[in-house]
């Protein structure tokens, strides 16, 4: 036995390791709580804001519609219309032809692009509506025009059971996703 030589592991097992004599940091259920009503608060605060942000987009594009529309009668002396003459009353495909193409479409016979149209509002089976996400669903709306051919320097507007008295010669707006009487445009 003399000449094998052995060796020795020592094992020391630490009972600290597999259990904590003192609480380790974490989140009690108090804590969780708050931090989700907190994050609750901030989106039902956020919602709003979001909805007023779309709102606003759409009303300055109808204001932009309005401003071409009215450039457009400024160019050629008479309002954006059909091939057979007749005023539009939305933005249809027909429309935005005519006011936003470099072609000589309709009474645009100089093919002056009056509407620079971001992608967003544009549907090519429908013409210049409504952003997707404004209305519930994704559905999508033309914008609705009136115009005044009479020179009677205002214009009466019906929105749902709603009569708004327009003093322009042109107004654009879409029915209001909150409420079905009230507009978003240029009733103002």
């Amino acid at each position: 036995m003399e000449g094998k030589r052995g060796v020795v592991i020592f094992m020391i097992v630490s009972l600290q390791k597999g259990f904590p004599n003192r609480k380790e940091a974490s989140f009690t259920l108090v804590e969780i709580l708050v931090v989700i009503s907190i994050i609750g608060l901030l989106a039902g605060l956020g919602f709003p804001a979001i909805k007023a942000g779309k709102k606003a987009e759409v009303a300055a594009m109808a204001e932009s519609i309005k401003t071409a529309v009215n450039a457009f009668y400024a160019e050629y002396s008479t309002y954006p219309a059909n091939s057979s003459g007749v005023i539009f009353s939305n933005t249809g495909v027909d429309f935005l032809n005519v006011i936003s193409t470099t072609n000589a479409v309709g009474g645009n016979s100089r093919g002056i692009v009056f509407l620079e149209v971001p992608p967003k509002f544009t549907n090519s089976s429908n013409g210049l509506v409504t952003p997707k996400g404004f209305y519930s669903g994704n559905q999508q709306s033309n914008f609705f025009m009136a115009i005044d051919t009479t020179g009677s320097g205002g214009l009466t507007n019906r929105v749902g059971s709603s009569t708004y008295v327009v003093p322009a010669s042109v107004s654009v707006w879409v029915v209001d996703p909150s409420n079905p009487n009230k507009p978003v445009g240029t009733f103002k």
